[in-house]
């Protein structure tokens, strides 16, 4: 197998969990890998050289940098980087550049239906434009772009929700939180992918010569008692309107760096068909329920409360965790006051 990827010199243009779990991967098949943060503006055709193939992550699977930067100012940037890997890419012939992207892209919302490789995305508008929806939207309006011209082929992976060693994203904070948030009904079914799988899919598309966005998950969905149960965590259950009001006012404010729409991926279902890559024969290795252990084993001992981990100085940890902390500690309060009135 390692043979089939030997020929290949593979450069991964990003950072966080997300890339370094690609570079392993591809390294461990045989391909010759380079790893780059960030392609340099005056020098990114030297640091593409000689590659066959470019992972560009966008979803890099860590909150650390959240909130750093003004959204118009990250989108800036990001359209500029993007826009600068591929005509780096196409100047010194690269073959397939494959981005890192999330089905996130595709909005969440109440019985909403499985997402297929074809489906529109969210609109880019305020909702969305503080969060990591928006930077991938940025991101992949520069690639339906340059996908229109015939080099390099493009792929854009859209997976679903991340697991994996070192993976920190609102939804795996969203179980270090007391409680489990849900909306009341609302049945938010899970659905994980492993970033060992998400790496096997960045070989599969290049190997077969897949194009287009494509969706990522496991086989299978996990109902909302299942992941309790596994989880060991109580659920509370808040109205919509107290949910994401809340979460809006802490964003409006200042609290929450991200924005209020990025609650609904932790509260609504969002689970992916996974059609592409199917059809061609590819699978997981990780089911997921598989993935939830993994999750829960490297979100053990973390408290995530008002925004912030406790006993480290992370960045905050965006609306979904927050609100978490904030609503559902603050519902648990009321729930307790009216017991003792009783």
């Amino acid at each position: 197998m390692a043979s089939t990827y030997a020929a290949e010199v593979v450069v991964v243009v990003g950072h966080g969990p997300v890339a370094g779990s690609l570079a392993a991967s591809w390294t461990g098949m045989g391909a010759t890998v380079r790893s780059v943060d960030a392609l340099p503006p005056q020098d990114a055709q030297s640091e593409l050289a000689g590659a066959s193939v470019v992972v560009l992550v966008g979803h890099a699977g860590e909150m650390a940098a959240a909130g750093t930067r003004g959204a118009a100012e990250r989108h800036k940037a990001i359209v500029a980087h993007t826009q600068r890997t591929l005509a780096a890419a196409r100047a010194v012939g690269v073959r397939h550049l494959v981005a890192i992207s999330s089905a996130a892209v595709h909005g969440a919302w109440p019985d909403r239906p499985q997402i297929h490789d074809d489906d529109a995305v969210a609109a880019f508008d305020e909702a969305s434009r503080g969060g990591l929806v928006g930077d991938l939207l940025a991101m992949e309006a520069v690639l339906e772009r340059g996908a229109r011209r015939a080099s390099p082929r493009i792929t854009i992976l859209r997976p679903a929700a991340l697991a994996g060693v070192g993976i920190d994203t609102f939804v795996t904070r969203h179980f270090e939180a007391p409680r489990l948030l849900m909306v009341r009904g609302a049945t938010r079914q899970w659905q994980f992918v492993h970033v060992e799988d998400l790496a096997a899919a960045t070989r599969f598309v290049v190997q077969h010569g897949l194009t287009g966005p494509l969706t990522v998950g496991a086989d299978d969905l996990l109902e909302p008692d299942e992941v309790e149960r596994a989880a060991g965590m109580r659920r509370i259950e808040l109205a919509a309107t107290t949910a994401f009001g809340t979460a809006e006012r802490l964003h409006r404010v200042g609290v929450l760096p991200s924005p209020a729409a990025e609650l609904a991926f932790v509260v609504y279902p969002w689970s992916v068909a996974s059609d592409g890559l199917r059809a061609a024969g590819w699978t997981t290795r990780w089911s997921s329920a598989q993935c939830l252990d993994v999750l829960l084993e490297g979100v053990q001992g973390r408290v995530a409360v008002a925004g912030r981990r406790l006993g480290t100085r992370d960045a905050a940890i965006g609306a979904a965790g927050a609100a978490v902390a904030f609503v559902g500690t603050a519902a648990v309060w009321r729930q307790a006051r009216a017991r003792r009135r009783r």
